[in-house]
């Protein structure tokens, strides 16, 4: 076993006596942990008594009550979802005392797998086989949406009526929150997106932040486990589908300091993706356009607040001094979707 000092956050003594007490047999020697580096909102450790693993998540340090309902909603739908076609891993302990870790947490199985953030990390794939990977997240994401919500226990769990409304209007505001300069087009993008609202099809439960990266793929290339559903809530299925063609477009950004893995050789085209999803759901995507150009201004908003946080000195880090010269690039896929659909 390790002899270092434990991660920030988590003290392997508590969780081990906590699971000893609640699921009794599960852990057979002393825990180690480890944070799990590259999460960009609730942390993530992986536990180990030298023989079984585990992950734990909690909020970040220090902001507790704002973040404590999201370990109950992830709880909730991981465990909904795990008696599904979906691969989710399997639900251990739900812990709401924050005197054990100092949040509310919880505790899932480890599933081996390797998250894939780069065209340069899929690369040793090669085209077949990351071809193969990146159809299998488009299957998976139509096994998530086939997920009758009612039937897994989820039926209450969002406001699908007005869900695109409430987005886009969302959204708008996170703009207004982190606006310190002038960003041609992407008044004109919001609006746009706010007058040419599609119909939803009927409401499913939703990823929110459904990509490569958030899913993890075995040996065999196929996906054991999706991961990071904290965004989750029941709404327009086709936002998923969006967001994931968005990441599935090259920036054509030299040495931008946000990734795609759309370069890699193999990977299906947006066109592709978009075809395969129809085909197999059986859902009308003539409106997809709009789905994607909202996930291309969703993304500019988010970068304009590193970019803001970055200019005001409350991000340091490498490559934040070059977010903000991603964003315009993000508006006119943005404007250049919409217009094309």
């Amino acid at each position: 076993m390790s002899s270092a000092p434990p991660p920030p956050g988590l003290d392997p003594e508590r969780l081990r006596a906590l699971l000893d007490r609640e699921r009794p047999g599960l852990v057979r020697g002393t825990l180690d942990a480890r944070l799990v580096e590259g999460g960009r909102s609730n942390l993530t450790y992986v536990v180990t008594d030298g023989a079984g693993r585990w992950v734990v998540r909690r909020p970040p340090l220090g902001h507790v009550l704002a973040t404590a309902h999201d370990m109950k909603r992830e709880y909730r739908v991981i465990s909904a979802l795990h008696p599904t076609a979906v691969p989710v891993p399997r639900p251990v302990l739900l812990c709401e005392d924050e005197s054990v870790l100092g949040a509310p947490f919880y505790v899932m199985e480890f599933v081996p797998g390797t998250p894939y953030r780069t065209a340069e990390q899929l690369a040793p794939l090669g085209p077949e086989r990351t071809r193969g990977a990146v159809l299998g997240l488009v299957d998976t994401l139509v096994d998530l949406h086939a997920v009758d919500p009612a039937a897994v226990g989820l039926d209450d769990f969002g406001r699908p009526e007005g869900f695109l409304d409430r987005q886009v209007r969302r959204w708008g505001k996170q703009l207004a929150a982190s606006r310190g300069r002038e960003l041609p087009g992407i008044d004109a993008l919001h609006s746009a997106l706010g007058r040419r609202l599609p119909d939803s099809p009927a409401p499913t439960v939703v990823h929110g932040d459904y990509r490569l990266d958030n899913a993890l793929i075995g040996a065999d290339d196929r996906i054991t486990a999706v991961l990071d559903w904290e965004m989750s809530t029941l709404g327009d299925p086709l936002t998923d589908l969006g967001l994931l063609v968005m990441y599935s477009t090259e920036l054509c950004v030299p040495d931008s300091p946000v990734s795609t893995t759309a370069a890699a050789a193999g990977h299906p085209s947006p066109a592709e993706l978009i075809e395969r999803y129809a085909a197999r759901s059986g859902r009308d995507v003539s409106s997809l356009a709009w789905y994607t150009a909202f996930a291309w201004f969703k993304l500019a908003v988010i970068l304009e607040g590193i970019h803001y946080r970055y200019t005001l000195g409350q991000t340091v880090g490498a490559g934040f001094d070059r977010i903000g010269e991603l964003v315009p690039v993000f508006i006119e896929h943005g404007l250049t979707t919409l217009q094309e659909g």
